[in-house]
């Protein structure tokens, strides 16, 4: 019996865990509130089933109205379920029982079966194990069996879902998450407005990381596998990263859109008293109430002469799950998440305007210093452009799931032009900005040897493109390619094959695989803590993947080991969850909260402190470098134009010069000069003659299209091409030996280069 359950050390473990969960109640109860049929042609119905047990004082209360087709004397055997494995097996005879004398004999008709049953048997009690009591979502069925006395022919069978009133699927829950998510995202657009530019972009990448974390748990669970319930609860806590929250006035808005447009709305939650609508479970449906925390549906009829041939029955999987359970219509699922998405948008847009304007407003009436937020102040549309690019690129996983899914489901005609329009819309911009990128650290490289250089140089090209590669070194610019066709291919699966789970299944399996693998081989990531945040995080989530295989009963596995593996399920994604979100706390209130924010991080290698401008001064040989690439001289004022253009990733101004070159003839022409000063002092700890007199004009600038005479000296080169000379411009490496000799003291010859020290070049 299951007695010997609670001697196997993984439940004994199990229950230790879960026992340190806030989820005991005052009373112990076993309750149910479902009846559904689990054989054909069954012969008995119930409209009306409550039942409930209470260990503690030994009764069993039940209150039942049903149809029957059975006319004559008959016998029941119970059995009882817990995580797959038959706990309890028990023969009851109605004519021996005070509380079953309607069952004796049974009529056809209606029964109506209405008492208390006390004095439950110890030993029967003791059959349960205690964590019966205290699992949320607990994983137990009951089934009953009547047959005749006379010939032992099985008439009818009805299985009800048992609950122990525990669940993981809370409200507040899904308000944590998503709080703490927005808190880090906000600490890091305000610790890069205050120029702490080092802590923005760890803060940032972490609750990236964190909240791309929790749309991975949302995808599983809306996977077309029957899941145990405790895995179908935590997964529901996750949702609303998907935009799958329910609002009054928008369901009401999705139905009226769906029908205006040639659609045709379902109405489960509005008939559930003629429709017994279903979830998967473990490859058993379970009814479940929507409208109840427990999840579960009452199967009436207004009619008592129905029987359960002639009820409607409804099963539901997947995305139709989620939404059910979240008391959404099935056919508003995809416009309420479309509509969370744009107001996502708009808010985030108000948001911006309005610190905008407040922060102008303090400045005038003297409550705040004029150099806050000076780079936000002065170029708010740029930066507003940046957070909208980066709105896309989190919504991107949500809206191509249920974009894709729209497609197979067709709601309406209007509605699969919307997701049509939407994912070539996003996968435009996104695949046009990731190639921008690209373009700009390729000619970063070719005229400065390193991608760094304009990468984070430009405060424009930082402020609208930064989104895609700050989170990365500098040498993996390229990473957001890769990561976005892993969203891609993992959304396309979850939206399009949600007709088999197996499917979904084997090709999570290897999609996070894949994923893992590759960010475990390149470590794209900024830095070592970076790293091992994310590669713990695709960790999990391939760990998960196989789990949700294993769900998927590809493997035939005994149902004990898929109870168990549930419970497990939600145990180390409960954990890994928690910390997660206290690392993105912890981080965004030392972001928020500290003096010089910087000094909690490591310069990254690949040199981009020198670039970007900082409240936190370095001391690096590429600071007065990274000075002159900003324009901050004195006297110097940064003019970039041409950020918007398509030439602004490849080299214009040296294409211009070739293009001109080549009408004269002269074909030998110069390569792409770097815009440096060689009066600036590129090793200031090295001493040196003082600096030049810092020009008056505005010195020349990567996007400028002036074809005035460039301040770097030139080369005469004694190769020419039909007797025409042409000028060699120095790269930065012999403007540093310039800088160097000035001073006093050359570089060795086979030192390593400061332009490719931590840029990955010396791996």
């Amino acid at each position: 019996m299951l007695r010997s359950l609670s001697r196997w050390p993984l439940s004994f473990l199990l229950s230790a865990l879960l026992a340190l969960l806030p989820l005991s109640s005052a009373e112990r109860i076993i309750q149910s509130n479902s009846l559904n049929p689990c054989q054909a042609n069954s012969s008995f119905s119930a409209t009306l089933f409550n039942v409930a047990f209470t260990p503690d004082n030994r009764t069993l209360t039940f209150n039942i109205v049903g149809v029957s087709a059975i006319a004559g004397n008959v016998s029941i055997v119970a059995e009882v379920y817990i995580y797959g494995y038959k706990a309890i097996t028990e023969k009851i005879d109605p004519c021996t029982q005070d509380a079953l004398k309607g069952l004796c004999p049974m009529n056809t008709g209606s029964i109506t079966i209405n008492s208390n049953y006390p004095d439950i048997s110890k030993s029967v009690i003791k059959q349960i194990p205690g964590i019966a009591y205290t699992v949320p979502d607990l994983d137990a069925t009951i089934k009953v069996y009547i047959n005749s006395t006379d010939t032992n022919e099985p008439l009818a069978c009805v299985e009800a879902e048992l609950s122990n009133g525990q669940t993981v699927d809370h409200k507040a829950v899904g308000w944590v998450t998503a709080v703490i998510a927005g808190i880090g995202l906000v600490a890091s657009a305000i610790t890069s407005g205050l120029g702490h530019s080092n802590t923005a972009a760890h803060v940032a990448a972490n609750a990236l990381s964190l909240f791309g974390f929790f749309q991975s748990q949302a995808m599983f669970g809306i996977t077309a596998v029957s899941q145990p319930p405790i895995v179908a609860s935590w997964t529901q806590n996750f949702q609303w990263s998907m935009g799958i929250i329910r609002v009054g006035f928008l369901q009401k808005m999705a139905t009226w859109y769906q029908r205006s447009t040639g659609g045709t709305p379902t109405t489960y939650l509005s008939s559930l008293s003629t429709t017994s609508v279903e979830v998967q479970k473990r490859g058993i449906n379970i009814g479940q109430l929507a409208t109840r925390a427990l999840g579960r549906v009452y199967s009436r009829s207004n009619s008592a002469a129905t029987n359960a041939e002639n009820q409607n029955r409804v099963v539901l999987h997947g995305i139709k799950r989620v939404g059910f359970r979240a008391n959404i219509e099935i056919t508003n699922i995809f416009f309420t998440a479309y509509a969370f998405f744009i107001i996502f948008v708009l808010l985030v847009i108000f948001c911006v305007v309005l610190f905008k304007f407040i922060c102008e407003g303090l400045v005038k009436a003297g409550k705040m210093k004029s150099d806050k937020f000076t780079d936000f102040r002065n170029g708010w549309k740029t930066v507003l452009k940046g957070i909208m690019f980066r709105i896309i690129l989190i919504g991107f996983p949500q809206m191509i799931v249920i974009c894709f899914w729209e497609l197979t489901v067709r709601d309406s005609a209007a509605e699969v032009v919307l997701a049509i329009f939407t994912v070539v819309i996003m996968l435009a911009i996104l695949g046009w900005a990731s190639s921008k990128v690209i373009r700009i650290a390729q000619r970063s490289i070719l005229m400065h040897k390193n991608p760094a250089y304009i990468l984070y140089s430009d405060p424009i090209a930082l402020n609208k493109w930064g989104f895609l590669y700050v989170q990365f070194k500098a040498t993996a610019y390229y990473f957001i390619v890769p990561f976005l066709i892993y969203i891609l291919i993992k959304g396309m699966f979850i939206g399009l094959a949600q007709g088999s789970g197996v499917v979904q299944a084997i090709a999570l399996v290897l999609i996070e695989a894949s994923f893992l693998i590759g960010i475990s081989v390149l470590r794209p990531y900024m830095d070592k803590k970076t790293n091992g945040f994310n590669i713990a995080i695709a960790a999990v989530n391939f760990l998960s993947s196989i789990f949700i295989l294993v769900f998927s009963n590809v493997f035939n596995q005994p149902g004990l080991a898929t109870g168990i593996m549930g419970v497990i399920f939600f145990v180390y994604n409960a954990a890994f969850a928690l910390v997660l979100l206290l690392m993105v706390l912890i981080s965004s209130g030392f972001a928020l909260f500290t003096k010089n924010p910087d000094t909690r991080y490591h310069p990254m290698r690949d040199d981009r402190g020198s670039f970007i401008k900082s409240q936190t001064q370095l001391t690096t040989e590429l600071d007065a470098l990274g000075a002159t690439a900003r324009g901050e001289g004195k006297g110097q004022h940064r003019s970039r134009t041409g950020i918007d253009d398509d030439d602004d990733s490849l080299s214009s101004e040296s294409m211009d010069r070739t293009h001109l070159a080549t009408k004269e003839g002269n074909f030998g022409a110069e390569p792409p000069r770097s815009p440096i000063n060689p009066s600036m002092p590129l090793f200031p700890s090295q001493g040196g003659s003082p600096p030049a007199a810092a020009p008056s004009g505005p010195p020349p600038t990567y996007y400028n299209r002036s074809n005035g005479a460039s301040p770097v000296p030139r080369v005469q080169s004694s190769h020419s091409t039909s007797g025409n000379s042409y000028q060699q411009y120095p790269r930065a490496g012999s403007l540093r030996s310039e800088a160097t000799s000035q001073g006093g003291a050359f570089r060795a010859q086979n030192n390593s280069s400061p332009w490719q020290r931590g840029a990955g070049y010396d791996h």
